[in-house]
């Protein structure tokens, strides 16, 4: 899930003065920087159904978070408009995710940290869902490539931590993480598991070609480590993983302000996502402050 920001994707860079940082943000990994920011992204996930028609599901999310220190609170949110073929299309709420960012510098390493947890108010949850709506939260995993299905499983409240390291030089920077969420089933029908344990980790490697073009590439992988319904209904769904790349502008806005809007696009490097054709794209606007 992975739950980009935050596990999510977490808090944004910093701003460092007159020049731009070195610092490559990623697209779906935590930042391992510490800033007051505001991040909007829009994601575009593009794939066939069974009968081969085309579908789409469109994710808009946004973050903010507060700077204390080497801490920053963090708090995300989604909306989700699934457009599954001749089917029913829609709509609706993610569960919000509040946690805590920290971030220790020591030359050009720094050491990162997150914890989180979800709040099971998101939309197509209960005993009665809506039927359209509760397929959308279940495509929006997907769209985010499962680093973010902690936000989307609204039946569940899950505790999550992580842990990062970047690598962070003029031109280059390289980026690992690794995070474990833990689900407990507190609304639905007794059908569904109790409780279900997922594992994200991710690699990200960008570079800056000037002072105002970066590229950012990212490997991610999801695993289930308990035997969830997903992989009980198809065993290919246990681990996913996905490879994304794109640029990313960078623009002074005054003061300490940047915004640095980027797009990539992501492919699935084995099933189920790959068998289904997906493509995606990720908008993706961060400003700092």
């Amino acid at each position: 899930m992975p739950l980009a920001a935050a596990c999510l994707g977490g808090p944004a860079f910093a701003a460092e003065g007159p020049s731009p940082p070195s610092y490559s943000l990623p697209w779906l990994l935590r930042s391992a920087a510490i800033a007051n920011v505001v991040r909007l992204d829009e994601t575009l996930a593009f794939f066939d159904q069974p009968d081969g028609t085309s579908s789409g599901t469109y994710v808009t999310s946004f973050q903010a978070a507060r700077k204390v220190g080497r801490f920053a609170p963090v708090l995300r949110e989604s909306w989700v408009h699934n457009s599954p073929g001749a089917s029913q299309s829609g709509s609706g709420f993610s569960n919000p995710l509040v946690g805590v960012s920290y971030v220790r510098p020591a030359g050009v390493w720094r050491a990162s940290a997150f914890f989180a947890t979800t709040l099971p108010l998101g939309s197509g949850g209960g005993d009665n869902p809506e039927p359209a709506t509760q397929a959308a939260m279940s495509a929006a995993i997907n769209a985010r490539s499962g680093m973010d299905n902690a936000l989307f499983a609204v039946n569940y409240w899950t505790l999550i931590a992580g842990v990062g390291a970047a690598r962070v030089t003029p031109s280059l920077t390289l980026q690992v993480e690794a995070t474990l969420l833990q689900l407990t089933r507190v609304r639905g029908p007794e059908s569904q598991d109790g409780s279900r344990t997922n594992f994200t980790a991710g690699l990200h490697v960008g570079h800056f070609f000037s002072r105002r073009l970066s590229l950012g590439g990212e490997l991610r992988v999801q695993l289930w480590l308990s035997d969830a319904a997903p992989v009980r209904k198809d065993p290919a769904a246990r681990e996913q993983a996905t490879l994304a790349a794109g640029p990313r502008l960078h623009f002074k806005l005054g003061g300490t302000s940047w915004i640095r809007p980027g797009l990539s696009y992501s492919r699935a490097l084995d099933k189920p996502m790959s068998s289904k054709g997906y493509g995606i794209v990720q908008l993706d606007v961060p400003m700092s402050f």
